[in-house]
Order: structure tokens, then C-alpha cells, then sequence
């Protein structure tokens, strides 16, 4: 309620720049917040699972992009999500593209960015975040999504993310490698085969490193386009077979404006379209890899989740995890906590034992 009377005053301002002031809310909130009982740890046998080895207890995450440097750990289990994905970080710190570059549109419950991986680094967010997580981890898996660094030419990307997985997967419970961001002149080419194996198979190859140090190999995803052609996933679910990636992230932003209303004023802006918009094509990906992979390699839906009833969708289209983004923004702080409710009484009612069980249904 709090949120719904302030939100008219945070969207007169800047988008970037309520964004800004939500993160400086949320951190001076954080010690507060660690004390609240985590509603997403609230033992929900209808809700939890049990994905690539680790354990969340609701599908509702937090997609990166709103957490860049890692800064608030302990604030989104608070809030409800069932696991959060911080970043994107590269390699080297980057102050992104020139502002303006983050545009609302309320009447599509859309947003347009083009931000362009703006963080600290991944030696600096490694630094930071270490001590967050000294005292203890949040109740909920903590995935780091990580991009190429815009002054790496894409002949030596493979270094570029092998550096930033160097320095980040010691304090992450999963990686995310994000290939799909249209922001980063030249990355979504990494999305092509013959790019994306020698990626995949450097960044495996420096992950078993963790087991011979006495860590672990952290489960790695791959998120992907929505402008991919459907005839590029059967290749590319292949090779994230081939080289044993633990998931997929469908879908990242789109670049099409066709999905939006014909002559709207902001179409011409460049830089991916979040929201509303994305739901269907999002959804669509969804089902096709879901129908290519089955559950081999679980799949977490991410594009237009603004309610219990676009996630119950996007789960039985395929999705056995979830992500939002826009709809947080638009949502407020109790966001999550209404579309998980709002999915437990969908499950319910259609007589489902666990969410695990409606995945996929409908694909």
C-alpha cells in the first residue's frame, strides 16, 4: 500500500534515477530486513524444488539487472523471492552507455533499456560481496550473471567471462552466462555455435577448477534471446547438452517493436523491451526448448511475469523457475509475495502436489 502512494512521486523522476534511490533504500533497510522472517523460506511443499543441486523454496526469482554490483544479498528472500540472480558483471568496470537509457512505458507495463552492463567489475563486486556473505548466505540460492566487458574485442570474449567466472563463483550458487543482452554491441553473436562452444567449453573447464581446489563446480545456465530463430534452439540446446549446462534462462530482452502499438512514441528507442510486451514471445521459447529438452535441462522463464496467472502459464509451458524484472518495478516490494500466493492458489485448484509436477503441461 506504502509503495502504491509512493510510486506516483518515484515515477515523476528519471527511471534510472528512482532506481537509484530504490537501492539506496533498500540497502540502508538491509540489516533491518535480515531480521524479518524470509517469506520465501517458509517451508511450501507445493512450491519448493529441488533444481540442478540446489534447493528454492519458491520459482519466483529476482532477474538480474536490478541488483548490478551485488549490493543488497540479503534483501530479496525478505521480499519474498525465491532465489535472486545478481549482475550482469564483466569482466572490467564500465560505466555503461550515456544517459538516458532506461524509459518506462506504463500503459504496456514495459520498459526499454539500453544501460549497457553497467557495474564495478568483477574483481571489485568479488570484493564487495565477500563480506556480505561472511556472516552467513541468504535462505535462498544466489545466482551472478556475467556479460562481456564492451572494450573486449569478441575475439577474446572466452578470456573476458573466464575471468569474471574466476572471480565470482566462489560466492555464487549458480552462474548465469548471458550471451543475449542487445546492448553490448557484437555479444549476441556469441549465441552462434560455433562461438558459444569454445565459450561454454572454457568456462566448464575453469569451473572444475573449484572441485580441485576443494570447492565445487557451480551449476552454469545460459540465457538466450528472444529474437533467436526457432531453428537456432535445437542446435543450441544440443550444445548446452554437449557441454553439460545446467539450465537455460527465455528469455533475455527483445529488440522487436512489432509488440508494441503501432506509432508508439517511444519505438524508436533503442535497446531491449522488457514486460508486458515480451510475455508471448518469451512464452513461446519457452515451450519449443521445453519440447527439445524436456526436463534434461530445466528451464527458467523469464519475460512479462507480472501475476500468479502469467506464471502458472509460463510453468506449464515449460519454465521449472522463474525470473522478473519489469514486474517488480511496476509491482513494488510486495510483488512477490501476491504472485506467489496468487501461483499456489492456481496449483491448488487445478490439484497439483507440487509446481514440479505442472511443468511442462501444456508443452
Amino acid at each position: 500500500m506504502l509503495y502504491d502512494l509512493l510510486r506516483p512521486l518515484l515515477f515523476q523522476l528519471d527511471p534510472e534515477t528512482a532506481h537509484e534511490l530504490a537501492l539506496q533504500g533498500l540497502s540502508a533497510w538491509q540489516a533491518w530486513l535480515q531480521r524479518l522472517p524470509a517469506t520465501a523460506t517458509r517451508h511450501d511443499p507445493l512450491l519448493a524444488s529441488d533444481l540442478f543441486g540446489l534447493h528454492f523454496p519458491n520459482p519466483l526469482g529476482l532477474a538480474a539487472g536490478f541488483d548490478k554490483n551485488g549490493a543488497l544479498p540479503h534483501v530479496w528472500a525478505a521480499l519474498g523471492f525465491g532465489f535472486a540472480e545478481l549482475g550482469t558483471v564483466t569482466a572490467l568496470a564500465q560505466a555503461g552507455n550515456p544517459r538516458p537509457r532506461l524509459f518506462r512505458l506504463p500503459a504496456e507495463q514495459a520498459l526499454i533499456n539500453r544501460l549497457g552492463f553497467n557495474n564495478h567489475g568483477a574483481a571489485a563486486v568479488a570484493a564487495a560481496l565477500a563480506p556480505r556473505l561472511a556472516d552467513g548466505r541468504p535462505p535462498v540460492p544466489l545466482g551472478i550473471n556475467l556479460g562481456k566487458s564492451k572494450l573486449t574485442p569478441l575475439a577474446d570474449a572466452t578470456a573476458d567471462y573466464v575471468a569474471s567466472l574466476r572471480a565470482l563463483a566462489p560466492l555464487a550458487d549458480f552462474i548465469v552466462v548471458n550471451v543475449s543482452s542487445p546492448n553490448t554491441p557484437g555479444l549476441r553473436e556469441l549465441q552462434s555455435e560455433a562461438e558459444l562452444a569454445p565459450l561454454l567449453a572454457a568456462l566448464q573447464a575453469e569451473n572444475a577448477l573449484l572441485a580441485r581446489d576443494g570447492g565445487a563446480p557451480r551449476p552454469l545456465l545460459v540465457k538466450l534471446a528472444p529474437d533467436l530463430a526457432d531453428d537456432a534452439l535445437p542446435g543450441l540446446v544440443a550444445l548446452a547438452r554437449a557441454h553439460g549446462i545446467a539450465g537455460l534462462v527465455a528469455t533475455n530482452t527483445t529488440i522487436d517493436r512489432g509488440v508494441l502499438p503501432a506509432g508508439h512514441a517511444l519505438a524508436g528507442e533503442a535497446g531491449g523491451l522488457s514486460g508486458a510486451p515480451l510475455r508471448v514471445r518469451a512464452t513461446a521459447v519457452t515451450r519449443r526448448l521445453y519440447q527439445l529438452a524436456g526436463r534434461a535441462l530445466p528451464i527458467v522463464g523469464v519475460g512479462g511475469i507480472a501475476s500468479g496467472a502469467d506464471a502458472y502459464a509460463r510453468i506449464r509451458a515449460g519454465a521449472a523457475l522463474l525470473q522478473t524484472y519489469t514486474g517488480f518495478v511496476y509491482g513494488g516490494p510486495g510483488f512477490a509475495p501476491r504472485v506467489v500466493g496468487e501461483l499456489r492458489a492456481l496449483l491448488a485448484r487445478d490439484g497439483f502436489a507440487n509446481v514440479a509436477d505442472a511443468v511442462g503441461i501444456d508443452a
